[in-house]
């Protein structure tokens, strides 16, 4: 009974927006724009690139903000008591996240970037791009796997409870795991630039929004709902506007190598498939509910790629390979995500089924 109460009082985020749903079509929209005006504006572009202070651009560092906070708002590390309740589907998550993910692909990215795809990739670009598809893989998703649990009826309190755990560990595990696996890859790791990503991106981000949730709360719920409605668009329009700027410095590479974007895609593909289902099958296994398992499997799939494009372009920069892998997930996110929305909720049966 105590577990029902909890779940009606959980709040329960709205269904995906018109944005969210189409955002592999707003990003499509982006690259071609972002090209067109690459391949027009050339000079206004690269001056926009040229406002660097210690290697972080200044205009993206302040749309990045724009796309965290809200986002980070939303999370209420006051949930962290709940952990204890679905600790087997928080453990399967957690290993998935952070003992799983980030290695499978990094070990895919050498599979596909160093040796399927080699031929027909710039070699000078095979290590940004194993970079980048380690830098998305090594955040785990903050904001859209609310929406991916509400459509799979998820249960709200260990949704919430997950992703304030899996942001709490970030800001200690990602740059750790992000160097290590850089450098198993044979690729130089700028750690002051890793450590000033993770401050500007992470650390700072979670500060002020939960500064500003402790005001907002303050005042009442009201004002938390209300507030999270209004700025609600804000993260997906500064998400846009930086890939415009992106792909402004991308065009040209892409002009040459159109298909560059799809063999990037063939790890990130692979990488959600194995590790939703793994997290599937093992919350199966160790007897957690169907509610538990389905975020479970999305939060151990999706990723933040909204830090992750954040941290290619500090470390690497807006032309390099590592910026272009991490969009390729932005694109192809939401159509593979609501692929794994649609099996776990076909295979509820199966997976309530008795041995």
């Amino acid at each position: 009974m105590a577990t029902d109460i909890s779940r009606k009082a959980a709040p329960t985020p709205a269904p995906m927006s018109v944005f969210e749903r189409y955002l592999t079509l707003w990003v499509f929209l982006c690259i071609v724009a972002g090209i067109v005006l690459g391949q027009l504006l050339p000079g206004p572009v690269q001056a926009i690139g040229r406002m660097e202070i210690a290697q972080v651009n200044l205009p993206v560092g302040l749309l990045i903000w724009v796309m965290i906070i809200p986002m980070l708002l939303r999370v209420d590390f006051g949930s962290l008591s709940q952990v204890r309740q679905h600790w087997r589907g928080i453990g399967v998550t957690l290993f998935v996240n952070w003992a799983v993910k980030p290695f499978s692909m990094a070990l895919l990215g050498w599979l596909f970037v160093r040796h399927v795809f080699a031929p027909w990739l710039p070699a000078d670009q095979a290590d940004s791009y194993v970079a980048g598809l380690i830098l998305l893989a090594a955040a785990p998703c903050t904001a859209m796997v609310f929406v991916w649990s509400r459509l799979t009826g998820g249960h709200p309190l260990f949704t919430l409870s997950q992703v304030a755990l899996n942001d709490a560990i970030m800001v200690f595990a990602f740059a750790p795991i992000v160097g290590l696996l850089l450098g198993l890859s044979a690729i130089v790791v700028p750690w002051g630039t890793l450590v000033t990503s993770v401050v500007l991106y992470i650390v700072i981000p979670v500060l002020l929004a939960q500064a500003w949730r402790k005001v907002l709360l303050a005042r009442g719920p009201g004002a938390l709902e209300a507030t999270l409605a209004r700025i609600g668009p804000w993260s997906i329009t500064a998400l846009l506007a930086t890939l415009v700027l992106l792909f402004g410095f991308q065009g040209r590479a892409i002009l040459a190598q159109p298909l560059i974007i799809a063999m990037l895609a063939v790890p990130i593909l692979i990488q959600v498939l194995f590790n939703s289902g793994l997290a599937y099958w093992l919350n199966r296994r160790l007897g957690e509910s169907h509610s538990v398992a389905c975020p479970s499997a999305l939060i151990g799939a999706s990723n933040f790629f909204e830090l992750a494009v954040a941290a290619a372009i500090s470390l690497f920069g807006f032309e390099s390979g590592a910026a272009l892998a991490t969009v390729v997930g932005v694109l192809i996110e939401v159509p593979v995500m609501l692929l794994v929305v649609k099996v776990v909720n076909a295979s509820k049966g199966w997976y309530e089924q008795e041995a």
